[in-house]
């Protein structure tokens, strides 16, 4: 599975309830694609989110049945972390 980020714009800030997440979960789970974190922008109107899947079309498809934007979906490649650096 690939590593995608995903940001989403919202018209008005988020405040899903446990039982709204719940249900994106289990449409993930149905299309294939697990949602790892998101994090929230200060007005609560952006979400940056890191998901596992195949494919881009597989968030794309899970998005579209949660009824969630998916503005922009970017493969990523890996990661870089401080500690390492730090470490040295």
């Amino acid at each position: 599975m690939a590593l995608f980020m995903i940001e989403r714009n919202f018209a008005e800030s988020l405040n899903a309830s446990a039982e709204e997440l719940r249900a994106v979960i289990d449409i993930n789970t149905l299309v294939g694609v697990k949602w790892l974190y998101s994090f929230l922008s200060a007005d609560k109107r952006k979400t940056y989110c890191l998901y596992e899947a195949a494919s881009g079309d597989a968030i794309r498809e899970a998005a579209r049945r949660a009824g969630l934007p998916a503005d922009i979906i970017i493969e990523l490649a890996g990661e870089l972390r401080p500690e390492p650096l730090v470490a040295s």
